[in-house]
């Protein structure tokens, strides 16, 4: 009678465990024939004269197998191709049973790691990398008046070249973002910073207009694809209590990158003389040794990050159990001795690995040519990469996919679009103050006087000009209108903005000058003579306002420091969803406000508030969007609406900039009813600070 409960007792864990088939549960008998007949005798001696109720205890001491020991020798004696046979819902039912038993114990062993001095290390370490992404936004505004001048670039190409980096950065989002869900964070950081760091070394050196912009465009790629995974990559070092803050401390890496960006502009462009020529085609300006210093933060991440583990998360996710549970022991050994207890030992042993359903299958050596094995690599991986774009759409997280893009689209189209027209207007008010203290001179005649000093913001109307000498001076501003030139001599001379309108320019020469034929706007030239015209860019270039522009982007990245630190204490306590709705609300009040800026300094004061309030919404959307995804779709995601946040920088950029001295109304309109529509749609998000990484 005992031996038969001891049987009934061990095949129902048997039964249980679902592998085992054969199993009849009326009679409580083994009849499988997987078991050998004298094991059962062996357990039916071992258990008996126990009682029913401790059989479970005693067998634990008695030889009875555990039901996980039980699975795992099924395992073993089950052929390899067994899965082959099963359906892929099944398949897939059985990983995310394992995916959520796997996301508790990984909860419970970080918080056995602790938190210490491993995860602020690797928190500099993404921090350098996050700056650089900073840093890339800001470098192209410093660089385009010094940059226009050397390459002779248009209005279309001075925009352009402002618009490639977020092109770049949307395409390197949603290509580098999928690869790291595949091929590991680590290496796709370093493939990331690697890109960004050898095209912007690399574009500070080329010369040509189009050279310079493709560098730029890849660089941009680059830095694009690193900030889904520096999110990904230490959000699988923190755990729940400690997730919302330490993401949010990690963004401002972000604003010391916009403030590292301006000092070191400042400080480095506007001496020119920090350069080289070599011969009279190739200069290397200021401008171009600031392009050089802004690689630096990238550089730097890049070193460190080669001292840096693969995230175990990733890792156990593709069955690498024995490095994961390395480097697990290596977090908890690292912060042991940085709190004084090396002694604390690391008590996990066995981690759960989710049930591996797209292996990928190492292609032989022999098989093909080494192209063809690439090729089918290649192939296989962005396969990979694309069902997991499809799989951030299907019925499980297509709603919650929706509406973080609608909010983080809102959000960049608003923010973005209103840090270009902040200087924009800026500049606008400086050009109307400028042109309010113009000079006009009428129907004066000079003869025999020779010019050697700046003529600026200046108009001469009806003028008379005999026998005059312009030699070695520079017009700034400066338009003749229905003058007459006779006999004059031109010589060495410079002119920004200035233009002859319905001018006669009789026996005239003009030697080495910029003064070009589009300068001359229906004028009538009778035996004048141009020689050895200036070489260079047949440009009219506007007034350098390098002080202003520097001191607007430093004081807009300053100004986030407040709403980074309220952020980063709140984000545990009052939730993301609360901290999105509020931020884009606030935001989009600060908005109105700005129909009252009539100033440089109430534009400057604007901008720093809308900056300041705003910044706390980012915050929450990145870890929002880092919480709401399991492990190997989470980097995806992330690039997916980075991705179309940059999207939403390119129109916002093209759309309030072309309003710049028309209309205020529209801009202002447009940023405060996407920040209300986003800001009002957030709050239906789920809220996930309560809730493990999956």
């Amino acid at each position: 009678q005992g031996g038969r409960e001891a049987n009934q007792v061990s095949d129902d864990y048997r039964y249980q465990d679902g592998n085992y088939e054969g199993y009849a549960p009326n009679d409580g008998y083994y009849r499988g024939g997987d078991e050998p007949a004298h094991e059962e005798d062996a357990q039916s001696d071992v258990t008996e004269g126990h009682d029913e109720d401790d059989e479970v205890y005693e067998g634990e001491y008695q030889g009875i197998p555990h039901p996980d020991d039980i699975k795992e020798k099924q395992k073993k004696r089950a052929p390899a191709v067994a899965d082959e046979y099963r359906d892929r819902a099944d398949l897939m039912a059985e990983r995310m049973e394992d995916e959520e038993q796997l996301a508790h114990q990984y909860e419970n062993i970080i918080e056995e790691c602790g938190h210490g001095r491993f995860q602020w290390t690797l928190f500099f370490v993404l921090g350098l990398a996050l700056m650089a992404d900073g840093v890339e936004v800001f470098v192209v505004g410093f660089v385009l008046p010094s940059a226009e001048k050397d390459m002779c670039l248009s209005s279309s190409n001075k925009g352009m070249l402002g618009l490639i980096v977020y092109l770049g950065m949307m395409v390197g989002a949603v290509m580098l973002g999928g690869l790291a869900d595949k091929l590991g964070r680590k290496k796709c950081l370093i493939i990331s910073l690697a890109i960004n760091a050898a095209f912007a070394f690399l574009s500070s050196f080329v010369q040509g207009y189009g050279f310079f912009l493709f560098c730029r465009l890849i660089s941009g790629l680059g830095i694009g694809g690193s900030l889904p995974i520096v999110f990904a990559y230490f959000s699988e070092f923190l755990s729940r209590e400690k997730r919302g803050e330490h993401l949010s401390w990690l963004c401002m890496f972000w604003m010391i990158g916009g403030i590292f960006a301006s000092a070191m502009a400042w400080s480095i462009i506007p001496h020119y003389g920090w350069g080289f020529s070599m011969g009279t085609k190739y200069h290397f300006h200021s401008w171009r040794v600031f392009v050089l210093v802004c690689s630096l933060p990238c550089i730097a991440s890049l070193v460190a990050l080669k001292f840096m583990p693969e995230s175990p998360r990733f890792l156990l996710e593709i069955g690498k159990h024995d490095e994961a549970w390395m480097i697990l022991k290596q977090v908890h050994d690292t912060n042991m001795r940085a709190k004084g207890e090396p002694e604390r030992v690391f008590t996990v042993s066995y981690i759960k690995t989710p049930k591996q359903v797209d292996e990928f299958i190492e292609i032989q050596s022999s098989t093909g040519t080494w192209y063809q094995r690439w090729l089918v690599r290649i192939t296989t991986i962005f396969k990979q990469v694309w069902d997991n774009v499809l799989y951030c759409l299907t019925a499980q997280y297509r709603m919650n996919t929706l509406m973080l893009a609608v909010v983080w689209f809102t959000m960049a189209l608003s923010y973005y679009g209103l840090i270009v027209w902040f200087p924009d207007m800026i500049r606008y008010f400086q050009e109307e103050a400028y042109e309010s203290r113009v000079k006009i001179f009428d129907e004066e005649e000079v003869s025999h006087f020779t010019f050697n000093f700046t003529l600026e913001n200046q108009i001469h109307r009806n003028g008379e000009y005999r026998n005059d000498k312009f030699i070695g001076m520079k017009f700034k501003e400066v338009r003749f209108e229905d003058s007459l030139f006779e006999e004059c001599y031109f010589e060495n001379v410079t002119s920004s903005e200035t233009f002859f309108e319905n001018c006669t320019i009789i026996s005239t020469v003009f030697y080495n000058t910029d003064l070009y034929e589009h300068k001359f706007i229906n004028c009538r030239l009778i035996n004048s003579t141009f020689l050895k015209e200036k070489e260079g860019c047949q440009l009219d270039f506007e007034e350098d306002n390098d002080f202003l522009i520097y001191l607007v982007s430093f004081l807009g990245s300053l100004s986030v420091l407040p709403g980074n630190i309220i952020s980063a204490l709140l984000m545990d306590k009052i939730g993301r969803i609360k901290m999105i709705g509020g931020s884009m609300l606030i935001s989009a009040v600060c908005c109105f406000f700005l129909f009252f800026g009539n100033s440089e300094s109430a534009m400057i004061g604007w901008q720093c508030l809308f900056c300041g309030a705003s910044i706390a919404a980012w915050n929450a959307l990145d870890v929002i969007t880092v919480e709401l995804y399991p492990t190997d779709k989470r980097a995806t995601a992330f690039g997916i609406l980075n991705g179309l946040c940059k999207f939403g920088a390119i129109l916002g950029n093209s759309i309030f900039a072309s309003f710049v001295g028309i209309t205020k109304v529209v801009p202002i309109l447009l940023a405060s009813s996407a920040l209300v529509g986003g800001g009002l749609l957030a709050l239906r998000l789920p809220e996930t600070r309560e809730q493990v990484l999956m």
